[in-house]
């Protein structure tokens, strides 16, 4: 048996290409040459992990410091990257051992209290306390059947088309004014919206380039932004048959959200409509004629895992206020294993260990999906997942735990 801990190591520069060849060739991916070549300025190298067969990289793992929004707080979040071990070395105990040891840095140099990352596959991540916590709504239409209300609102501002230099200050000052309100969104730094505003021709798979639109205010202020690309088509008939995709869209009101819609539902040789990032409770759904047309596909989104049960669940608000007692399960991080004192409200939250018996039991993989109020702790219950001691214990603590805004996060790392 191979001791996989002692071989894990961070990456060095000059390593970095055939760490990122290693990484693309798992997911049957080609690396873009810009990527294959250096890091991205989002990269930490020295918070990657890589594990090395000879001259050959079998395993490789990242982790980036970012901030998540949480119910009422931004709370440190460290989002876990680049995990991939090569077919020549699974069943080995190289995934456990990547995941070991990111969160045991976390735990003992008291840095992030929560890790979330993008599960390629489902089942894989459970095991190690991670859970989806925010979902996403992938939207598609046939935009003839999607018009907006006549009795929506579209304010007294403008849309226009606008250059990528001009759209991104604007949208850096939206998204800043918006972000924190909706759990699951991140923070976006220079280097994050350097990021964000790539347009490499390679990954527009037949699309245009990305188009951008503002909306102002009559006072010139902007107040909405989208992010969209089209990819023509012809019927068989000649008839247009054009697909137009939203990236991103954001406002600060239902005004200006609306006319961004008017546009993007008006936009010529255009047939369908795809919006597959969205919240699952997108007001669009609220606004158009027909909510039927508006189709929808369920899938998760981003999976969380309380790095500090204590610190995690301190860090958050509580809309209802709580005093319960969590007897939480969590064989995989052993700190978090025992009965933790939850007391919170719309202020702010306490949570520290106690020997008191508790209210509910559950696992960290249950305590992780109910963390940014999207899961109620009643549906884990009903699902056999979560244990009530004290009568009314989980009426209570899913209330406690819920937020009126749906979790949602349309930042992928």
């Amino acid at each position: 048996m191979i001791d996989v801990d002692a071989r894990l190591r961070p990456v060095t520069l000059d390593e970095w290409p055939a760490f990122a060849h290693a990484m693309h060739d798992v997911f049957a991916e080609e690396a873009p040459a810009s990527f294959a070549e250096r890091p991205s300025s989002v990269a930490e190298l020295d918070r990657s992990l890589s594990m090395w067969e000879g001259d050959r990289v079998v395993a490789t793992a990242g982790t980036y410091s970012r901030t998540l929004a949480v119910p009422g707080a931004l709370v440190p979040c460290a989002g876990i990257t680049w995990v991939t071990v090569a077919p020549t070395h699974r069943r080995r105990g190289v995934l456990t051992a990547i995941m070991r040891r990111q969160l045991t840095e976390l735990h003992e140099q008291q840095r992030e209290p929560v890790a979330g990352l993008w599960a390629a596959e489902y089942p894989i991540y459970g095991r190690f306390g991670y859970a989806p916590a925010t979902r996403e709504a992938r939207f598609s239409g046939r935009t003839e059947r999607l018009r907006l209300r006549p009795d929506v609102d579209l304010g007294a501002g403008r849309v226009e088309q606008v250059t990528a230099e001009e759209y991104r200050p604007a949208a850096v000052a939206v998204h800043a004014a918006v972000h924190r309100w909706v759990p699951g969104n991140m923070v976006r730094d220079d280097r994050w919206w350097d990021r964000h505003m790539r347009d490499d021709p390679s990954g527009r798979h037949g699309a245009s380039a990305r188009r951008y639109l503002l909306h102002r205010e009559a006072d010139g202020t902007v107040t909405g932004y989208a992010a969209y690309r089209v990819k023509g088509a012809w019927s068989d008939t000649g008839e247009p048959d054009g697909t137009l995709t939203v990236e991103e869209m954001r406002a600060t009101g239902t005004p200006a959200y609306a006319a961004l819609w008017q546009v993007l539902l008006s936009v010529d040789l255009v047939r369908t409509l795809k919006y597959p990032a969205a919240s699952p409770e997108d007001p669009l759904r609220w606004l158009v004629t027909d909510a039927r047309a508006l189709h929808s596909t369920p899938v998760d989104g981003l999976w969380v895992r309380l790095v500090d049960v204590d610190r995690a669940l301190a860090a958050r608000r509580y809309p209802a206020p709580i005093d319960l007692v969590l007897e939480v399960r969590d064989p995989f991080c052993p700190w978090n294993d025992g009965r933790w004192r939850l007391s919170g409200h719309p202020a702010g939250g306490y949570c520290g260990p106690t020997d008191r018996d508790p209210d509910i039991v559950l696992g960290i993989e249950e305590l992780s999906a109910a963390y940014l109020g999207g899961v109620p702790l009643a549906a884990l219950q009903a699902a056999g997942r979560v244990t009530e001691v004290s009568p009314g214990a989980v009426t209570l603590a899913s209330t406690a735990f819920s937020w009126p805004v749906t979790p949602w996060c349309p930042d992928n790392f």
